[in-house]
């Protein structure tokens, strides 16, 4: 628990922000981090920035199919996997300067209480009910298959990806049926599920239909909700939802609260959304205060357009369902496409693509990274992280923007005015430039940054901030150097309080894109990270304020950089983790070998010495038992086709 937590304040604009929550059993990709967890801190900083209550939660998802099968996999138990990678995630998000309010997980007893209070409430208002369905079974290992864990090849016309999922098609983004896929086959081993009948709990979305369909119309106008959001879940709601199946066979997961279902689990569909509010019951005893309070406090998502049905449609038909409208309900709702990496896609399950935790390892810190994710966040359609557009975006814009700006002011101020801001006016005039003009352009820019920000419009309003650094370049365009300060001083010292005042001003809207940049503007400006405002005033800084020293923003990336890069990265993760694996294994296999013919020759031995006894027949001896065969024995099965993981 929070010692002083961030509660919502009576009569202001309380702020409520979640990221999807990442699903434990691998480290994010690129794409994870711009989708859902670096687009909510954005906002989360800029909202703080404009000094609001803003609480921002998230954690793992640890729950689930893939997690007990991974764990069986490891041979260790699902909990010690979850506990590895909880840690594993938190470290990419720390890197990356996420700063969550509170970073939880939803293996607790506030998820078990949480979500089984509000499946029993649904269960008594009769919304939920017991069907008997016929489930994928994989005879090889003995156990029912969820839907993801049974792959093969998408049956919707046009599309026949052959690495479609028994959910959901990654392709064509049709939801399936196990049963529909062409040869499907179980992921864990590769046998073919037979189908088996077992009684499940269903939650009835066709009688919750049209509570959720008035709540939509109202919520994503009033929030302005991004568009695929709402064409996603539009789709859903045109199409007539079903009663789906909220309950697994399986050990892992919240427990079923009813007899005769003790073997039984939730399942993610109804359980993950809950983690919201269980984890910010870890963070405070007073959660309802954020999520039992719509009318005091606006509920802001953010996620990747795969999760958006689970947020849209299922969450809030089980939260009216059980509660009607006691539940603080979405408000905006911000979603992202695809981000590709040179020109394919990332993939958790096969590898692809630049990872968490290997984006350090180029030594570019994290303010570049989050600039160029955020400058090419797929709001309306896919994007592409390229390498070359990745260095360019650091040489041509953060260096020659934004780092060029500050780093010559400050560098000026220092080595000609002992490091003290001069004597200057805003409101002073001159011939040779517009001093006021140039003032309202700021604060026009500004009032356009803000305005884009509010309304979640991230790649706007980081484009904004850069239109307010090029102003700056502007201004001291010409009139920055020893032959103005000695021919034109009062002009001179004016263009030297602006630009540092313009300065702060920029360490302010920039917080939320690149913290730690701004944190190097203030520690050099010897200032405090001020909120952003309406209006700028360029007068914050006074004369006599004495600046603290230069630093270097951003250096430059050179193209022998690019090439390593692309060399370094150019295979997928899952042929590096592919070519590891064969070595490993060619290592095993002369181990083996070697122990065989240890063994041959001692049975020989062994029999040669028998028959010399006994005046018989050689004997045939048993071979023995060495670490390598019994370590080989123990290998986990790997996916067919694929290589085996590290």
């Amino acid at each position: 628990m929070a010692e002083h937590p961030i509660l919502p304040v009576p009569g202001k604009k309380n702020i409520l922000i979640t990221s999807a929550l990442p699903y434990v059993n691998n480290v994010p990709h690129l794409g994870n981090i711009i989708g859902s967890t670096l687009s909510a801190d954005v906002y989360s900083r800029f909202s703080k920035l404009r000094d609001r209550p803003t609480l921002y939660i998230c954690g793992t998802d640890e729950y689930g199919t893939a997690t007990e099968t991974r764990a069986l996999e490891a041979g260790i138990t699902p909990q010690a996997l979850c506990d590895e990678f909880h840690v594993k995630h938190k470290a990419v998000y720390d890197w990356f300067d996420i700063a969550f309010d509170h970073f939880g997980r939803t293996t607790t007893k506030a998820q078990t209480d949480i979500v089984q209070d509000a499946f029993l409430k649904l269960y008594e208002k009769g919304f939920l009910e017991e069907r008997t369905t016929t489930q994928p079974y994989c005879e090889k290992h003995e156990g029912f298959l969820a839907d993801r864990f049974v792959e093969g090849t998408c049956p919707r016309p046009g599309c026949g990806y052959e690495d479609a999922r028994g959910d959901q098609c990654d392709k064509c983004g049709n939801l399936l049926d196990p049963f529909e896929l062409i040869n499907p086959k179980c992921k864990i081993d590769g046998a073919a599920p037979v189908p088996r009948d077992t009684a499940h709990i269903f939650l009835k979305l066709d009688k919750l239909q049209p509570d959720i369909q008035s709540w939509f119309e109202r919520a994503s106008k009033e929030g302005n909700w991004s568009s695929n959001g709402i064409a996603i879940t539009k789709a859903w709601l045109d199409g007539g939802l079903e009663g789906r199946s909220i309950t697994r066979d399986m050990k892992w997961g919240v427990p079923v609260p009813l007899a005769g279902f003790e073997k039984k689990v939730i399942y993610v569909w109804f359980d993950a959304c809950f983690g919201y509010p269980s984890i910010t019951a870890n963070y405070t005893d007073q959660w309802e205060k954020w999520w039992k309070n719509p009318n005091e406090v606006s509920l802001y998502q953010f996620m990747g357009k795969d999760n958006v049905p689970f947020h849209t449609v299922i969450f809030p038909g089980s939260i009216i369902g059980a509660e009607g409208d006691k539940w603080t309900k979405l408000h905006t709702l911000s979603t992202s496409e695809y981000l590709n990496y040179e020109n394919t896609k990332f993939s958790k399950s096969r590898g692809v693509g630049v990872f968490g935790d290997t984006a350090k390892d180029t030594g570019v810190g994290p303010s570049v990274w989050r600039y160029y994710l955020l400058a090419n966040r797929p709001e309306t359609g896919d994007t592409q992280f390229e390498w070359a557009g990745f260095a360019a975006a650091n040489n041509n814009e953060l260096l020659a923007n934004l780092g060029n700006f500050v780093n010559r002011v400050i560098k000026f101020v220092n080595a000609k005015l002992g490091g003290v801001v001069p004597e200057f006016s805003a409101s002073y005039t001159d011939e040779s430039f517009d001093f006021p003009a140039w003032i309202a352009g700021v604060n026009a820019l500004l009032g356009e940054y803000n305005t884009e920000m509010e309304l979640v419009h991230l790649r706007a309003g980081l484009k904004k901030m850069m239109e307010i650094s090029s102003q700056g370049n502007l201004l001291l365009q010409y009139r920055l150097d020893n032959a103005n300060l000695a021919a034109h001083p009062e002009r001179t010292k004016t263009v030297i309080g602006l630009a540092l005042n313009l300065s702060s001003l920029l360490a302010s809207i920039a917080s939320p894109y690149i913290p730690g940049t701004s944190d190097s503007i203030v520690r050099q400006l010897d200032s405090k990270l001020g909120f952003i405002p309406e209006t700028w005033d360029p007068e914050i800084l006074k004369p006599g304020h004495k600046i603290g020293k230069a630093e270097y923003l951003f250096t430059r990336i050179d193209d022998k950089k690019i090439v390593e890069w692309k060399e370094r990265y150019g295979g997928t993760q899952a042929s590096r983790a592919a070519e590891e694996a064969a070595k490993e294994a060619l290592k095993k296999k002369k181990q083996e070998d070697k122990d065989k013919k240890k063994a041959k020759k001692a049975a020989k031995k062994t029999a040669e010495a028998g028959a010399e006894a006994e005046g018989g027949a050689p004997l045939v001896a048993e071979t023995p038992k060495t670490a390598a065969t019994e370590e080989f024995k123990s290998l986990p099965i790997r996916e067919k086709g694929k290589p085996e993981e590290k």
